[in-house]
């Protein structure tokens, strides 16, 4: 987990599967195996989702989701999936990103599922009210992420959630020194207690706050991510010839070390991932 600059990998990726379902589908899959914040954020969301859904249903309502910063809507892939009849609005500021995704999602779409939407977080334009608003990896790109955080808790119902994903303010040795790969983001990431005055600053009351990419999950992620995301944007697609062998050596044991990571709790690590709750009346 670092500052490595992930978007024109990412934006290569999107080309290649802008079309195709199959490859989309297999996309998703893919950044699920391979990314512990994906492991980290789903543990979360089914946690929340089974303590929030009973309390919904005896209100008779709807469970209404704002995925803040979609990207390649993985995440709403997933609750669209596990979270039956939930409704979610997703928005990005990518354009190419938001037209793939109402192109893959189009059943959904029609189905009063789920929204695709261009916003500025800074300026948000919602009507709406939700029970959990989704943030993963998006405030380590924006300088004034209080008044973010201050936005998303407006749009929260009372006793409403707060989750997101972000580098840690220990990530930012990862790059190496090489600045073609830094750039991206606004801040290093975060510290346990910045993020903790951060939510109260904006109005959220920490719920949880724990750091991600422990020694076990780093050590994966420099196996799995880090050296391959190298040599892709260093060697380009010349570098898929060599993946498929690099792979074979070290998926098995970055996965186990994936696991190791998710027990117990991380005394440090180079993600921070935050739960916060919008204080009820």
């Amino acid at each position: 987990m670092s500052q490595i600059a992930y978007d024109p990998v990412k934006d290569k990726f999107a080309g290649l599967i802008r079309r195709s379902r199959v490859l989309r589908s297999l996309f998703y899959s893919l950044l699920d195996l391979f990314f512990l914040r994906s492991w980290y954020i789903r543990s979360r969301l089914r946690s929340w989702y089974g303590r929030e859904v009973v309390q919904v249903e005896k209100s008779d309502s709807r469970l209404c989701i704002l995925d803040a910063g979609c990207g390649f809507g993985q995440y709403d892939r997933f609750m669209l999936h596990a979270f039956p009849g939930t409704r979610i609005d997703a928005v990005d500021v990518k354009q190419d990103y938001l037209q793939d995704c109402t192109h893959f999602f189009r059943g959904d779409i029609d189905a009063g599922q789920i929204t695709f939407t261009q916003m500025d977080l800074l300026s948000p334009s919602l009507s709406k009210s939700y029970h959990l608003v989704l943030c993963v990896d998006v405030l380590e790109h924006i300088v004034e992420d209080v008044r973010v955080m201050r936005n998303m808790q407006q749009v929260l119902k009372p006793g409403g959630y707060f989750l997101m994903h972000s580098p840690s303010h220990l990530a930012e040795d990862d790059a190496d020194g090489d600045e073609s790969f830094v750039g991206e983001h606004a801040r290093a990431g975060y510290s346990r207690e910045e993020l903790s005055d951060k939510f109260r600053a904006a109005g959220l009351e920490p719920v949880d706050i724990r750091y991600t990419y422990g020694w076990f999950g780093h050590t994966a992620w420099v196996m799995l991510i880090k050296w391959p995301m190298l040599w892709l944007t260093r060697l380009g697609f010349a570098a898929v010839v060599v993946l498929p062998f690099w792979y074979a050596l070290t998926l098995l044991p970055g996965l186990l070390l994936m696991s190791l990571d998710m027990v117990g709790e991380n005394r440090k690590g180079t993600g921070i991932m935050g739960f916060a709750r919008k204080p009820a009346p």
